[in-house]
């Protein structure tokens, strides 16, 4: 079986004076590597505060993310997931980040037909020399996550897979024996 995103991200270390009992969001985020993730790399080396409840993957381009991943995270127990990009028109792939958008869209179309709130999924242009729009993006994220409570797909889906999803189809079936 698949280890789910959320195992291979320690997420238990509780922010220092936060209760045990109050929720805590946890926010995966999807960033290029020319501007959101040096965005994010500046945020800290400047030492702008905001929460640590995000965890980040760095991509080559916001448009090389494939929008499964998006909606896995979020089926495994991820919060909210903030994808972020070069600024429109300053992709250093040319149209990564148009792509990024048009796949988002329609990812949220996708989520909206199928129940889960949209407004977990966040697209963010954030440049590399915008360390302070990260530190707030996060800040905010946070906030409104906290509004809207824990993820209500995480638990369904850990039935699921549990119980009917636990094995695969080709996971079940007697393996042959090989005659020679």
């Amino acid at each position: 079986m698949e280890a789910p995103i959320w195992a291979l991200i320690n997420l238990t270390r509780q922010p220092f004076g936060v209760k045990m009992t109050e929720f805590e969001p946890k926010i995966l985020a999807f960033l290029c590597n020319w501007c959101a993730y040096r965005g994010a790399d500046l945020a800290g080396t400047s030492r702008f505060h905001y929460p640590p409840n995000v965890r980040a993957i760095r991509l080559m381009c916001s448009g090389s993310l494939d929008p499964v991943y998006v909606l896995k995270a979020l089926l495994d127990g991820a919060d909210g997931v903030l994808i972020g990009g070069c600024h429109l028109g300053n992709c250093h792939y040319q149209d990564g980040n148009y792509k990024a958008m048009r796949r988002v869209e329609v990812l949220k179309n996708i989520l909206r037909q199928v129940g889960i709130d949209e407004e977990r999924v966040w697209l963010r242009w954030i440049d590399a020399s915008e360390g302070g729009l990260f530190s707030e993006t996060i800040k905010q994220m946070v906030d409104e996550l906290r509004i809207k409570g824990p993820n209500p797909m995480r638990k369904p889906w850990q039935v699921w897979q549990e119980t009917v999803g636990g094995k695969s189809s080709i996971e079940s079936k007697p393996k042959k024996e090989r005659v020679k």
